[in-house]
């Protein structure tokens, strides 16, 4: 995932090879969560069910085979294909702890899952700041 300019300086100048080191050596160009390979179209169906190629099966979101394969319903007209691109994630959310293991080698889809209560929380901070400088200020903010 990109950075954002203004929090740029939350992160070392080596992030760029400390993120490479973490995908490529630690990772093996794949998810560490679900298994995605890095830099591949994958067929997908939406929901975390995708089609790893290597071994010719359906896996679920967390990179498990899938015992049930998908009907053909699932699979008509909501067959998508991603390219995966791998991003760092850091598993507690502070950016100054970049130890080994507090750095993981996440798809978009993973990162996006495990970053979701970090970002809902940072939302609500946001807007009761908002609500908040509204009411100290005579209204709230449109």
């Amino acid at each position: 995932m990109p950075i954002r300019p203004e929090h740029r300086y939350f992160y070392p100048i080596d992030w760029r090879e400390l993120s490479a080191m973490v995908w490529f050596r630690r990772a093996g160009s794949a998810c560490e969560a679900c298994g995605r390979p890095h830099g591949r179209m994958v067929y997908h169906l939406g929901d975390g069910r995708w089609w790893d190629a290597e071994i010719s099966a359906w896996r679920d979101g967390r990179g498990k085979s899938l015992a049930e394969l998908p009907t053909l319903d699932d699979l008509t007209g909501r067959l998508r294909t991603t390219r995966v691109v791998l991003a760092t994630a850091h598993m507690d959310h502070d950016t100054a702890n970049n130890a080994n293991a507090n750095l993981a080698a996440f798809c978009q889809r993973c990162h996006v899952n495990h970053d979701r209560p970090e970002h809902q929380r940072r939302r609500w901070r946001t807007l009761f700041r908002r609500k908040a400088l509204g009411d100290l200020f005579g209204g709230y903010p449109p």
